[in-house]
């Protein structure tokens, strides 16, 4: 009996051995089915694509991957698999909202929008091969520009728009780039300072097509961009505020819920009660910091002072970024003490472009692929300098730099 016990459990260990390899390989076959998966051609559509069947097809793809996620034995994998299967399930049922709750129709912010994030492709050209990869997407800006204007006007058909509040000052976002001089554009930068590699006879004919693709395409795109908003956007997108007021809003409200909690558990009126005593906490730990402090008088003043006081500023963009740069390599020596693995690509730090610098948060990181031969960027905001208070730069600079973002 206990030969016949032994082999029983010797078949039951073959059999989830094997259970478990299968279930690990079809793991790995929707992991292949997604890296080959390329929803555009990128020579096509150098910006990407923003039509509408394009979002349709995603949210099929994703839908089949969900599908095929949900087939797996979970129990036949291992923690770091299932972790896998978690994550996947997580960012393709997104990209499946992201669809049916029509998001791409309002691809705008009060900080952002789909012409700012034009912006972030800005930056030095190391060859000729990056020389012409720059150029192509300057080129495609007429048709990126066609397509989001489809979708927007389709959004303020059906009522998915921005509330008309957030847009104050949004005309630096496109003004800035309406110039008189081609080389005044933000979009020209790259091309003052071409690599040394390219000889004189190279330099000048590339900067012939920057003057040319820049003067007759991106510039007067620009202008299209802002006929568009003044005529047509501001004047007709809703005034109401909240989210709830676009259709099917509540349920968009309580999916975004869903998606940043990472959990079904709670509702808006939870977590606006979890935010009441969260201020209340953390109130509660200023007061006693103010006391430890010594500091005389109220509340109020102890905010006024953190508002005013000149000791908390500084005079000149080149003082903050040197100062946001020191935080940034003490943050660095002591990655090692919690990270074994650490990224071998570096980060920068540098100011946020004056052409987006108005509207932009205090500070963001812009990260970089696997292939391309730039660093990440640590971009801090120097626009307004009586706005950046220095005490909030060790916390933000966490976030985005390291161990934050750029890890």
């Amino acid at each position: 009996m206990k030969l016949y016990s032994k082999f029983l459990i010797f078949v039951a260990l073959m059999v989830f051995a094997a259970c478990q390899k299968q279930s690990s390989e079809q793991l790995h076959h929707i992991l292949q089915s997604i890296a080959s998966h390329e929803p555009y051609n990128n020579k096509d559509y150098p910006l990407g694509l923003f039509k509408e069947h394009h979002y349709a097809a995603e949210a099929d793809f994703s839908r089949t991957v969900v599908e095929q996620l949900e087939e797996l034995d979970l129990e036949g994998l291992s923690e770091s698999e299932q972790i896998t299967v978690e994550l996947l399930r997580f960012k393709h049922n997104d990209i499946i909202d992201y669809y049916e709750f029509e998001s791409y129709l309002n691809p705008l912010l009060s900080d952002a929008g789909f012409h700012n994030n034009l912006n972030y492709m800005v930056r030095p050209l190391k060859d000729m091969e990056a020389v012409n990869n720059y150029l192509n997407k300057l080129r495609a800006i007429p048709v990126f520009v066609d397509q989001h204007f489809v979708n927007l006007r389709k959004g303020l058909q059906k009522g998915v728009s921005q509330p008309r509040i957030i847009f104050e000052g949004y005309e630096s976002t496109y003004n800035d780039h309406i110039v008189e001089n081609y080389e005044d554009s933000f979009f020209f930068k790259p091309f003052k300072d071409l690599p040394p590699i390219l000889t004189d006879m190279q330099q000048d004919s590339i900067r012939d097509l920057a003057r040319n693709v820049i003067s007759k395409q991106v510039i007067p795109q620009f202008e299209r961009i802002k006929t568009f908003f003044e005529t047509e956007y501001l004047p007709t997108t809703r005034t109401s505020i909240g989210l709830s007021e676009i259709p099917n809003g509540e349920d968009y409200y309580q999916n975004r819920i869903n998606y940043y909690t990472t959990s079904t558990s709670y509702t808006a009126d939870q977590i606006h009660q979890i935010g009441i005593k969260e201020v209340a906490r953390i109130k509660a730990q200023m007061l006693t910091i103010i006391s430890d402090l010594g500091f005389k008088g109220t509340f109020k003043s102890f905010l006024d002072f953190l508002r005013t006081d000149q000791q908390f500023y500084v005079d000149n963009p080149e003082e903050l970024l040197m100062i946001a740069r020191d935080i940034s390599k003490r943050l660095d020596e002591q990655l090692p003490k919690f990270f074994k693995t650490l990224p071998r690509k570096p980060y920068g730090v540098a100011p946020v472009p004056d052409a987006i610098a108005p509207k932009y948060t205090t500070g963001r990181y812009v990260g970089t692929s696997k292939t391309s031969s730039d660093p990440g960027y640590y971009w801090v905001n120097t626009y307004n300098l009586k706005s950046r208070k220095l005490y909030t730069l060790p916390a933000l600079t966490a976030h985005e730099a390291v161990p934050g973002h750029h890890l």
